[in-house]
């Protein structure tokens, strides 16, 4: 089990102030990182500190995604308050729902930069403080999106699928770092942003019911296990992957 330690490690989570992003946090706290959240909300980074700092040492920094200078500037204040940084994970992601022929040009682009523009450009920025430390390990958080299309969430599909090939080639150009970089593919999670997407599709949540096998929708703790893998030694020969963590929703017909 000292394999999944991460004692004297950390981590910077985007998107780390709710949702999957805090659910992943905490659990790396509970492995034994130094935990980092990005995000634009100081009062909701606030509440989810103080929940962090329960399990261990946690800070925040703020950042908007769509801003190149504010990514590098977040990974480097991470990198500065702890000395080092080890772990990545870009999580941080939006969506808008309309169908394709109603979706701006501006829609599409906030998408685009939120959720695959910024994954890159931090990835980018971490790059140098993991090769210094001799290694690292970046996580993607995707999406059954990656997998599946969507009528109504055009941009965000074609952003999850990015981000699965974008973590691919980083893992192929970045293994001789020993740099490991892998993505999660979230299945349908109880988190606000899903909330408000069975509000606004009728029958969403008896859907997503009737095609996952575990027969309930995931909580973002669901994703603390493979958060602490990924970033961990124990997948230190993993890279280039894209697991579910769906309760069996990908597998079925």
């Amino acid at each position: 089990m000292a394999r999944f330690k991460l004692t004297g490690k950390v981590a910077f989570v985007t998107g780390g102030n709710g949702g999957i992003g805090l659910g992943m946090a905490k659990g790396l706290a509970s492995a034994g990182a130094k935990v980092g959240i990005g995000g634009r909300d100081i009062a909701k980074a606030e509440i989810a500190l103080a929940e962090l700092r329960t399990i261990g040492e946690a800070d925040f920094v703020q950042m908007d995604a769509r801003d190149e200078s504010s990514c590098r500037r977040a990974v480097e204040q991470v990198a500065g308050r702890f000395g080092r940084l080890d772990i990545l994970f870009n999580n941080a992601g939006t969506t808008v729902r309309k169908p394709p022929e109603e979706l701006s040009a501006a829609e599409w682009k906030l998408v685009m930069e939120t959720n695959l523009t910024a994954a890159f450009v931090c990835a980018q920025a971490a790059y140098p403080h993991m090769r210094k430390a001799g290694g690292g390990k970046i996580v993607c958080v995707g999406s059954m999106m990656s997998i599946f299309a969507s009528p109504y969430a055009v941009a965000y599909s074609a952003s999850k699928g990015g981000i699965v090939q974008m973590a691919r080639s980083l893992a192929v150009a970045w293994a001789k770092d020993n740099i490991q970089v892998n993505c999660i593919l979230p299945g349908w999670i109880d988190t606000a942003l899903t909330r408000a997407a069975r509000a606004e599709v009728p029958g969403l949540h008896e859907r997503v019911l009737a095609r996952t096998p575990a027969q309930r929708w995931g909580n973002p703790q669901d994703l603390a296990g493979i958060a602490v893998f990924l970033a961990s030694a124990a997948s230190d020969f993993v890279t280039g992957t894209a697991i579910p963590v769906d309760g069996g929703y990908s597998v079925l017909t």
